[in-house]
């Protein structure tokens, strides 16, 4: 609902109130039933956060159809039933334009086409795919299978790359108060002797800089560490970051079983739906790097030149030597589908088993790196103490 901000002539006298409305249209409508003469209205604006939009709820809807279909409704009053229940807002807007090109004769899949910024071209391919085989509801389950399992992925991925941002983001935060809080306050006390070890001198010289240029350096860093903050974000920096990542052998190969774990698992999703080989692998093949591209071109025209799938795609580096047995015995006993998710499987096994390894040893050693400055600045600060102290004594 929008709020409107209406002034009205009711009884000879101006009124200003707030009404809701789905549109200017409803607000004016509701206003003239009661009575009044609307003179103005004008939407009220909404505080949002900068760059947040409203999202379709697309494995919410998915889940929701599959459980109406499984029940007995047809598709279309499917949809009019998870219509009717969305709030007002993107969810119902979009099952809205969904069964307006349906009532029109188009299919599912072709209403779907007509939103693509919301529906990904997999899902309108799984969805196309069963319109034929009449298995909308088992296609869209697999579906929703597919997108949960690579959603598992990514928070496995980004969980074990959570820690380490935590040890660094704390151990950042230590090396400033100690660099700017204590070391200052400890080269106090030795500012009034004359001869000091080079520690000592060395502490001496950062407190009268942090003493005299302090804001100064904290400005410094503020700006440094936001301008890094951006240039994170930034999606030209990424993608030469992640090219510079993925030239390291141990991290290029994880990258490469993920990518064709999910190639091979898109491919035997639309298999199992009925799709030709042919064009199941050029659907999966748009999930493929674009470095990779070229490969899949070049492997597509060996296949449409009669060439056998698992010898194409080892021709041109889109397989491992497990994924190309297992294709050749997929494709002797015409279970290629099936093959494809073993594939997928056993990829995605040995990528558990390589961030477990990197949770194993990464995670200790990076402890161990920031542990260790630490340590050092505290021994550069109790070093001056222990070397005066000797010095009294003799």
């Amino acid at each position: 609902m929008i709020d409107f901000d209406a002034r009205i002539v009711r009884d000879g006298h101006l009124h200003t109130l707030r009404v809701q409305a789905l549109d200017v249209d409803q607000a004016r409508h509701q206003l003239q039933a009661d009575g009044a003469q609307v003179i103005s209205l004008q939407a009220r604006r909404q505080l949002r956060w900068p760059g947040r939009r409203a999202r379709f709820a697309l494995g919410l809807f998915i889940q929701e159809l599959v459980v109406l279909l499984d029940a007995g409704l047809v598709l279309v009053e499917a949809v009019e039933t998870l219509r009717d229940k969305a709030a007002p807002g993107i969810n119902r807007q979009v099952m809205s334009d969904l069964l307006a090109s349906m009532y029109q004769g188009n299919s599912l899949s072709k209403a779907l086409q007509l939103k693509p910024e919301v529906f990904p071209s997999l899902l309108i391919a799984t969805v196309a795919s069963s319109e034929h085989s009449g298995q909308l509801s088992v296609a869209l389950r697999r579906y929703h299978h597919f997108e949960a399992h690579l959603e598992a992925v990514k928070k496995r991925v980004s969980g074990a790359l959570m820690y380490p941002m935590v040890v660094l983001s704390v151990g950042a935060l230590i090396l400033v108060f100690l660099l700017f809080f204590v070391i200052p306050r400890f080269a106090a006390v030795f500012d009034a002797v004359a001869d000091l070890p080079a520690t000592a001198r060395l502490m001496v010289w950062w407190g009268d800089l942090v003493q005299t240029q302090g804001n100064l350096l904290l400005t410094g860093l503020v700006l440094a560490v936001g301008g890094l903050v951006l240039l994170l974000r930034s999606a030209a920096f990424k993608q030469r970051a992640a090219r510079l990542l993925w030239k390291i052998p141990s991290l290029g190969a994880q990258r490469t079983l993920f990518v064709l774990a999910r190639f091979y698992r898109t491919a035997g999703m639309l298999l199992m739906g009925g799709m030709p080989v042919v064009t199941a692998v050029a659907l999966s093949g748009a999930l493929l790097p674009a470095e990779r591209q070229a490969d899949l071109r070049h492997a597509m025209t060996d296949i449409q030149a009669g060439q056998p799938l698992s010898t194409s795609l080892a021709r041109h580096q889109l397989t491992t030597a497990v994924a190309e047995r297992l294709l050749r015995v997929g494709e002797q006993s015409g279970e290629l589908a099936a093959m494809c998710e073993r594939i997928a499987q056993f990829h995605d096994e040995a990528l558990e088993r390589a961030i477990e390894l990197f949770s194993k040893v990464f995670e200790p050693l990076l402890m161990l790196v920031v542990g260790g400055l630490i340590g050092l600045i505290v021994f550069m600060l109790y070093m001056p103490i222990f070397e005066l102290a000797g010095s009294i004594q003799g």
